[in-house]
């Protein structure tokens, strides 16, 4: 009896998972009456497919209760509890990583799949119109026209101040802190909305004239988001969702255990807290959204993790090496992730790699790695990349700007610049040009 490798019985489960949503959501194109879902007694219409992979596909909905559109996230769990745990690492990261340029999360729900193929998580987001940073560069690439330097650095400096955010988070050392989410340094917070600071940009439902029309965030607390209707009563009262959190004890990212030792063994005072940087692990121009105000919004935070992890094996050395295989798409992923060496740390260095990637991809239309030798002559994007081979084209861009993308694209990661550095360097590039 034959035995199907793991990795192929993953790629034929995910095959059928998206076929059938693919014959769900085109439903909505083919006959007279759209696709809908309903969750906890609440109907949603599915207007067309936003995006897919994996496991998930994105949809267009709108709530037939409010009228409201809005990106419905699915991503089905077929295995059962870690699936669902893998899933809800990117509800914990909305969560945890607050910041403008991070995207809101308006609500969350499990339930269980009605063909019986596991358990379904949903992710309800706000819709951006304007898309993401790679439909912005496919739109270049038809129409022959291409970022003027000024916008294409103030886009990546929007979205390496929301990397920041992760880098820079902080937990606190009192066990009385909890699971506060302290993921802004006091540079983030000069710039988070708040009393203090009105002028800066907030992209959430607060600012909509129809707010009313769909879930208003009342608070994060565990009982979820409180639903603001018609202005019923029963309407104003509902939840939208039923919010199916983990047990606070539960480890949703690699690397919770730790936290909690941090915050159990913390003998500090009151406030006090200590670094522990996470990665996002998957940056690329498809990953960074574009508000109505034209701020980068960073999402997709399910192949986030503690960035330091320190490889002891090479049992633990294969485990991250598969992982970014599996999670990070190659274009965009660091050389270290490639080949992974055992006693080594790899760190928040892997996003800075990813972000020089990004920018690139602004500027050329595609990532450093995806070029002619290596899509269409049968080179290999995994050597391109450990060997950080790669041209900058024929432009009008300054040296300033390629120097940026060349200091981040160094195969050594001590190397790269840290986060605080790259944005440095972004507003000088900036300046320069005035």
């Amino acid at each position: 009896m034959s035995v199907i490798h793991p990795q192929l019985h993953s790629t034929l489960d995910s095959l059928k998972f998206q076929i059938k949503d693919a014959f769900w959501a085109l439903s909505s194109c083919i006959c007279q009456q759209s696709a809908k879902v309903k969750i906890n007694g609440r109907t949603f219409k599915i207007v067309r497919v936003l995006g897919e992979g994996g496991f998930s596909f994105v949809y267009l909905a709108e709530d037939e209760h409010s009228g409201r559109q809005f990106a419905l996230k699915k991503i089905r769990c077929p295995s059962g509890r870690e699936d669902v745990r893998q899933a809800m690492r990117e509800v914990e990261a909305y969560r945890r990583f607050k910041h403008p340029n991070i995207i809101r999360i308006l609500d969350s729900a499990v339930v269980e799949d009605p063909n019986g193929d596991g358990q379904v998580v949903y992710l309800f987001l706000p819709l951006y119109k304007r898309g993401n940073l790679q439909d912005a560069i496919n739109a270049n690439s038809i129409n022959g026209t291409h970022f003027s330097e000024q916008e294409m650095l103030r886009l990546f400096k929007g979205t390496c101040e929301a990397v920041r955010a992760m880098h820079d988070y902080r937990v606190p050392v009192n066990a009385k802190a909890g699971r506060t989410n302290q993921s802004q340094s006091s540079s983030n917070a000069a710039r988070m909305p708040g009393p203090s600071n009105p002028s800066s940009p907030r992209h959430s439902l607060d600012d909509d004239e129809d707010a009313e029309m769909f879930p208003h965030p009342e608070g994060d607390g565990e009982g979820g988001y409180s639903y603001r209707g018609n202005g019923s009563v029963h309407s104003s009262s509902a939840p939208l969702l039923t919010r199916d959190h983990p047990d606070d004890n539960e480890a949703i990212f690699d690397g919770d255990e730790e936290l909690a030792r941090i915050q159990q063994e913390g003998n500090s005072h009151s406030g006090d807290t200590e670094l522990v940087p996470y990665a996002h692990r998957d940056l690329k121009p498809g990953n960074v959204m574009i508000a109505d105000d034209g701020s980068p919004i960073l999402m997709d935070f399910g192949s986030a993790m503690k960035a330091r992890i320190k490889i002891e094996n090479r049992s633990q050395a294969l485990l991250q090496q598969d992982l970014a295989a599996e999670q990070c798409t190659m274009a965009y992923r660091a050389p270290e992730l490639f080949d992974v060496k055992t006693g080594v740390t790899l760190d928040e260095k892997v996003d800075i790699w990813s972000l020089g990637c990004t920018l690139f991809a602004l500027a050329y239309s595609h990532s450093p790695f995806e070029n002619t030798q290596t899509t269409e002559q049968g080179g290999s994007i995994a050597m391109a990349v450990m060997n950080a081979q790669y041209k900058h084209p024929q432009s009008a861009y300054s040296q300033g700007l390629k120097t940026l993308i060349d200091s981040m694209l160094k195969v050594n990661p001590s190397e790269r610049p840290d986060i605080h550095q790259a944005i440095e360097m972004t507003d000088k590039v900036l300046q320069s040009l005035r």
